[in-house]
């Protein structure tokens, strides 16, 4: 693995110890006193899927007007490894696009074969390229070639725009921002708000970022865990419910965009065994989580999500017979249900984690305030404390 500059290990390994030390101190929906339902896992984070690991590379740099190729610049990159850093085994997945205004490369193989082959990356909309391009790199430098002399990959990369912040037509995001999020991944908590891939996005016009939430099955379900992250740049002030009461109605100041002209990622993580199919159908359920927040997948609006399961290792292997195991059909229900009370969480969990931020051409965007969606639960009988 090609060492970082040292200026650069030095930003990262500061940056590593402030986010780690932000998402044990940050507050998190649940802590405001927010109502959901279903039982958390113990992170209420994606990680609670044992195997899985999430890192972020944050880039916050400059101010004033936009320059392009300068900044100001509040973008990053996040990975998400579905059995670590340290594994090569593939995982099955299924994909599903509520609304194509964006993009997730890779997704024409998963819907093919039914696996997932590497880490799923998330970054702006015009650093696709490089990240894509540095996945392969990182990965040719991990692992050996396969059993015929090949290294293959076509990495799952997404994306949400976040030009209102970013200059985003920088290309701020470089090959060793990707290494660093992908060799900082790492099992436990998940940093969440503005960080990573998350940094310059906006949800519902308050600021938004990354969030995370899992939920478990009692064990006449199976004891499963479900676990969710978002990227959340979506949404429309008006049409925001939390915990259904309508919050963005009540809210109407320093709005940006006054329309649902963004997108979200959304990827679902289960120990549950499912089959592709089934992680599709798993995938289509987040848009029913997304629409209990309000959303209903604008025009504009790239709403795309990707489910995977950690069981069956091995599952991939080339030679011989392969067994696996399956959940039955009528036995999915929970899991369904399961992920779509994370996905309304971590939508949540992302806009209360994320601070007010100045931008390009000093455009701000305000955090969402903690006091005032108290106060409005509140009147509405909807606090848990």
């Amino acid at each position: 693995m090609r060492k970082l500059p040292r200026g650069l290990q030095y930003i990262c390994f500061i940056f590593a110890i402030a986010s780690c030390t932000l998402a044990q101190s940050r507050p998190r929906a649940r802590d405001l006193g927010i109502p959901f339902d279903g039982n958390p896992g113990p992170l209420n984070a994606i990680t609670d899927v044992n195997g899985v690991e999430v890192g972020h590379t944050t880039l916050i740099s400059g101010q004033g007007k936009l320059q392009v190729g300068v900044g100001p610049v509040r973008t990053g990159v996040t990975a998400v490894l579905p059995r670590g850093k340290n594994s090569t085994d593939d995982v099955f997945a299924g994909w599903f696009t509520l609304n194509g205004n964006g993009e997730m490369t890779g997704t024409t193989w998963v819907e093919d074969s039914g696996f997932l082959d590497g880490p799923i990356m998330i970054t702006n909309t015009h650093s696709v390229g490089v990240v894509r391009d540095a996945v392969i790199a990182w990965r040719v430098k991990h692992a050996p070639p396969d059993d015929e002399g090949y290294w293959w990959s076509l990495p799952v990369v997404a994306e949400t725009w976040d030009g209102v912040l970013n200059d985003v037509n920088g290309f701020h995001v470089k090959p060793e921002h990707v290494f660093h999020a992908l060799d900082s991944a790492h099992a436990g908590r998940v940093e969440e708000g503005s960080v990573g891939g998350g940094t310059g996005m906006v949800c519902n016009e308050f600021k938004g970022g990354i969030g995370t939430a899992s939920r478990v099955l009692n064990s006449k379900q199976g004891g499963y865990t479900v676990g969710v992250l978002v990227q959340c740049n979506y949404g429309d002030r008006g049409q925001l419910r939390i915990a259904g009461i309508p919050v963005g109605r009540e809210i109407t100041e320093n709005k940006v965009k006054g329309d649902d002209v963004g997108s979200i990622i959304v990827v679902v993580a289960t120990d549950a065994p499912l089959i592709p199919t089934q992680l599709k159908r798993v995938a289509r359920r987040v848009s029913l989580g997304l629409g209990r927040n309000g959303s209903y997948s604008g025009d504009g609006s790239g709403d795309i999500f990707i489910a995977f399961s950690t069981a069956n290792p091995g599952a991939a292997q080339n030679k011989g017979l392969r067994q696996i195991s399956m959940v039955p059909n009528d036995s999915l229900n929970p899991i369904f249900l399961a992920t779509v009370q994370a996905t309304e969480e971590a939508v949540i969990n992302a806009m209360v984690a994320a601070d007010t931020m100045k931008g390009v051409n000093d455009r701000t965007v305000i955090a969402l305030p903690h006091d005032r969606v108290r106060e409005i639960l509140k009147k509405y009988n909807r606090l848990t404390k």
